[in-house]
């Protein structure tokens, strides 16, 4: 069978240059309302990923993102949103960038076409079988995302990929490929547009679901977030308030004294006898 890359086909749209700026954006929503849909789609592959994430981690697992260009960052600030709003430490889910920190920023001349670097980074954090290493990249065909995927499943290391097209190199390298097909972009071959769109919403999906079945969310309530700043403080006093029934300030106060709204409503009751 030939790959065929669709997310590299000619937009639907043409003579962009001649649209109105309302026209513009009325088709770029048009093409993006078909990202949902096509990460619905991917669900079942979602699912089982996930389910096999969760035992990995109550084991000390780790989640790896490794990507190139866009695909890379997205992973990265994935990653970087874990600790804030689930309390967990950075060590946890990582994301790695074909030509590391430098190439968040400004693009790496050929970082991505090196199949070995890759698995390179990953070795540099001890990678092991309970991790789980999750390839992003919108092609499919991303040598330093294929290396790793290689690799990291000949150690015995479980795989996944996300990409925007069928039956591409990754997913022959992942042990569960996640493949959300949202067709031509709105400018040919931007894959910053609905493949990264589709892309963070899986994403949120994996990370999310971990952290809810990993006990980090209370209710529907983000009760081990990190109190960073005046509105997060604001927050968890709330949750502190309404689960306690206690004033605003003496909340406030259990709050700070425990560092998370979790410790503090636990703490609380323990020593109350509640």
């Amino acid at each position: 069978m030939t790959f065929v890359k669709i997310s590299e086909q000619p937009s639907l749209y043409d003579n962009l240059e001649n649209k109105s700026v309302l026209e513009l954006l009325t088709d770029i929503n048009k093409e993006d309302q078909k990202v949902a849909i096509a990460v619905k789609k991917a669900i079942p592959q979602i699912e089982k990923l996930v389910s096999q994430i969760i035992p990995r981690m109550q084991q000390g697992g780790r989640i790896f993102y490794i990507g190139a260009g866009t695909s890379g960052r997205l992973g990265v600030l994935d990653a970087s949103e874990i600790p804030p709003t689930f309390g967990m430490p950075n060590t946890l889910v990582i994301g790695l960038i074909a030509g590391g920190d430098t190439a968040l920023r400004n693009p790496v001349e050929k970082a991505e076409d090196n199949l070995d670097a890759g698995w390179n980074d990953l070795q540099t954090f001890n990678i092991n079988d309970k991790d789980t290493v999750i390839g992003i990249a919108a092609s499919g065909t991303t040598p330093y995302v294929i290396g790793a995927l290689h690799e990291s499943r000949k150690h015995g290391i479980l795989t996944a990929s996300i990409s925007s097209n069928p039956d591409s190199p990754i997913a022959q390298e992942a042990d569960i490929p996640i493949e959300m097909i949202v067709g031509p972009e709105f400018v040919t071959g931007s894959s910053r547009m609905k493949s990264g769109t589709g892309q963070k919403m899986i994403l949120n999906m994996i990370t999310t679901s971990a952290m809810i079945k990993l006990g980090r969310v209370k209710g529907n309530r983000m009760v081990n977030m990190q109190l960073s700043n005046a509105k997060l403080v604001d927050r968890g006093t709330r949750m502190v308030q309404e689960e306690l029934g206690l004033d605003y300030e003496q909340s406030k106060r259990l709050l700070l004294l425990h560092g998370s709204a979790k410790k503090a409503i636990d703490t609380y009751r323990e020593e109350n006898k509640l």
